[in-house]
């Protein structure tokens, strides 16, 4: 199809996303870094490898019944903006407007940045001169070394090649999305085959459920050590959910593809078929990447070890655990392997990022709630403005060196915006009976309900547990923010929202 309406249409939104395209989406935009290195913090909080594998089990069992209800309402309404349309729809504008704002102050962009700057971290690991410790200059929190120029060159680049249309966003994405994913199944392959080894197996697998919480601690006498916590019933189910964070943010973003649903061929069929696909086969490997970490290295470490082995995966240098879990395998070549491997994933979750971002500030303005120009799209079908202020604002926040505190602020948002849209699939079946569902949520009502009773109770801990508290309150008045700035753009808007 071409990406290029007649000279005598208006341009629209080109209908170009095949089923692969739209499963590569998903995929691509979940997979980033977060799955190599993630497991050490959780390692460190719950403390046994049963636990470890059941937080990547709980992480995989609710992204998966979460896309599974997100089927029925992008089946039910495949237009530009995914989940910003659903929460408009079901709610009101005001809470479509929140989602949107969130997601371009935070949400999108600043994993968009965080994502672009461990793409240049890991550049650096090749080429040492890119360093983000090579300062070149610095202004309280604002500084601006190679790696920030890196990360600046990357964002311009992936949004210039998706201002000139559909057909290259979505190629850079299938090139990229396949490279890591078969990557990833080379690093598992290698982890249960090559790696797996008594010594790892032993420490990891004869007490399954013993639950800890552990801490590096500094002695002047000694250098670094760990201390160990046992875990009580409350106390594990406060790890659980805290410790289920950065599983979920690694495998966060799967609902990208719902923000481009109006450029998904035949999108009742292949919006819920590419949400299941790809997030089921995202889940699956990594839960088996965790088994392979867990067959390679012993799970309980020593910060001041001298090996990858006696460090473990609670203590892995920079907490790369897939690397140390390389190391084993291949010695001291896995750093560059490893390198290679996180430039391909990171590269390819910008792309998909960058491309579905836009589409959520382009049907924003279409309600007037949003710059008016990104409403806009140019000769190729796509909303260049869009992708421009999203670049923008990635960039600003890559100088700030504040996007990490930002995304720390919205995990509480993030899931209360989750629960928010699938609450909205019961809000829907009520208002509005008779609409067309061509895909209906499976397991309705009982999975929908135990999704949103989970993330509620995991939102709740966030707001109590003292390791996430702090961020969590941030977060919600981020999101709260944005009432005063809705009622705001709502009257200078000419528009009805």
């Amino acid at each position: 199809m071409s990406q290029t309406p007649a000279s005598n249409d208006q341009p629209h939104l080109v209908r170009g996303l095949g089923l692969l395209d739209s499963a590569m989406i998903v995929a691509g935009s979940m997979i980033g870094s977060g799955i190599f290195i993630v497991s050490a913090d959780i390692a460190r909080q719950v403390g046994s490898a049963g636990w470890l594998l059941v937080v990547w089990v709980l992480t995989g069992a609710l992204t998966v019944i979460a896309a599974l209800s997100y089927g029925e309402l992008a089946a039910m309404m495949p237009r530009a903006g995914g989940q910003y349309v659903y929460l408009r729809e079901a709610y009101s504008p005001l809470w479509g407007f929140l989602y949107g704002w969130t997601l371009f102050l935070v949400i999108q962009t600043g994993t968009i940045a965080a994502v672009a700057v461990a793409f240049a971290k890991f550049l650096g690991v090749l080429v040492p001169q890119l360093s983000e410790s090579n300062k070149l200059w610095q202004v309280g929190r604002f500084s601006l070394s190679p790696a920030t120029l890196v990360a600046i060159e990357v964002l311009v680049l992936l949004t210039w090649s998706n201002t000139t249309g559909l057909r290259t966003g979505k190629i850079v994405q299938n090139v990229f999305t396949l490279a890591k994913i078969a990557a990833l199944i080379a690093l598992i392959l290698l982890g249960l085959t090559v790696g797996a080894n008594e010594t790892a197996i032993r420490a990891n697998f004869h007490d399954w459920w013993t639950a800890s919480s552990t801490l590096a601690a500094t002695s002047d006498a000694a250098g670094a050590t760990a201390s160990v916590t046992p875990l009580s019933a409350l106390g594990l189910l406060l790890a659980l959910g805290t410790a289920m964070v950065g599983s979920l943010f690694s495998a966060d973003a799967w609902n990208n593809v719902t923000f481009t649903a109006g450029e998904v061929k035949d999108p009742q069929r292949n919006l819920p078929r590419s949400l299941i696909l790809g997030v089921g086969l995202v889940c699956g490997l990594y839960l088996l990447a965790n088994i392979a970490y867990l067959v390679t290295l012993p799970l309980a470490g020593n910060p001041a070890g001298a090996t990858v082995v006696e460090r473990g995966i609670q203590f892995a240098s920079n907490e790369r655990v897939a690397t140390a879990a390389m190391q084993v395998i291949l010695g001291d070549q896995a750093v560059v392997v490893m390198a290679l491997l996180i430039l391909v994933s990171t590269f390819g979750c910008i792309n998909g990022m960058v491309l579905a971002g836009a589409r959520v500030y382009y049907a924003m303005a279409q309600d007037g709630l949003f710059f008016r120009g990104v409403g806009r799209l140019n000769a190729h079908g796509v909303p260049r403005n869009g992708l421009i202020v999203q670049c923008v604002w990635a960039c600003l926040l890559t100088l700030s060196g504040t996007y990490g505190d930002l995304l720390d602020y919205v995990i509480f948002a993030v899931l209360i915006f989750y629960v928010l849209t699938i609450a909205g699939v019961f809000v829907l079946r009520r208002t509005r009976p008779d609409a067309e569902r061509p895909y209906q949520a499976l397991g309705y009502p009982i999975l929908p309900a135990i999704y949103v009773v989970a993330a509620s109770l995991i939102a709740l801990d966030l707001l109590v547990a003292a390791k996430t508290r702090a961020n969590s309150w941030p977060g919600l008045l981020i999101v709260l923010a944005g009432v005063p700035v809705y009622w705001l753009w709502h009257r200078r808007s000419r528009k009805p929202a």
